[in-house]
């Protein structure tokens, strides 16, 4: 593949066979990001599980220290009783039967959907609309539960959900390149401690194998699995 003149000048500056600590990592990556727009950082993170076996697979919730720095449009599908919490938590969009009705149509402009656990039955009709845009409320990732005000308060303030893929590999959005680096690198620290408690019992060997950090259109800077403390 040929490499354009921006891909070179990032290239250019840092070392792509070395692994820096996540500090290092972050700095270069918003020395290299080039994007009119506030790119996202996103950070890959290789882990020593074997998704097919169901005792190996992670997933999990993160609250990061300091959000994502996305607008996050939440839907909140629930029974009328719970429609004034889940409006004064913030949630962009309130109902039921006419949102599950839309959706049915094609509808999917949001990025997350929090139900109340009575409705659930209602949404398994639209299992392949959502399975694969990962919109389907979750009980694991707290997106099931009659807490709504607090689920959306928390989803605003920078929750995220994670779940390793086919290849054993997390990946997530920490932030923006806007961030300060050590605001960054809080973001990161955070999702490595819980990725760490939630190792399975039944992986063996090392559990993380690598980890990258990058932004929006940018090449991955590799980060040193050794220097990052608790793991």
């Amino acid at each position: 593949m040929k490499l354009t003149k921006k891909r070179k000048e990032a290239l250019s500056k840092y070392d792509i066979n070395k692994a820096y600590t996540i500090s290092e990592a972050f700095d270069i990556v918003k020395k290299i990001s080039n994007t009119k727009f506030d790119s996202s950082v996103d950070i890959d993170v290789r882990l020593g599980v074997d998704p097919k076996q169901a005792n190996q697979m992670v997933r999990g919730v993160a609250t990061l220290p300091h959000g994502t720095g996305k607008t996050v449009r939440v839907l909140v599908l629930c029974t009328p009783d719970k429609e004034a919490e889940a409006r004064e938590a913030g949630a962009d969009h309130v109902g039921l039967d006419d949102y599950i009705e839309k959706i049915g149509a094609g509808w999917t402009d949001i990025d997350i959907i929090i139900a109340v656990p009575s409705v659930m039955a209602k949404l398994g009709k639209l299992g392949k609309i959502l399975g694969p845009r990962n919109l389907m409320p979750n009980p694991k990732s707290g997106t099931v539960t009659m807490e709504v005000g607090k689920a959306v308060t928390e989803v605003k303030a920078g929750k995220i959900d994670f779940k390793v893929d086919k290849t054993g590999i997390i990946h997530t959005s920490i932030g923006k390149v806007s961030f300060d680096a050590n605001k960054l690198s809080e973001n990161a620290q955070e999702l490595i401690n819980v990725l760490h408690k939630l190792k399975p019992s039944a992986s063996k060997g090392t559990y993380f194998r690598s980890i990258f950090i990058s932004s929006t259109m940018s090449p991955g800077v590799a980060v040193d699995v050794k220097s990052i403390p608790g793991i």
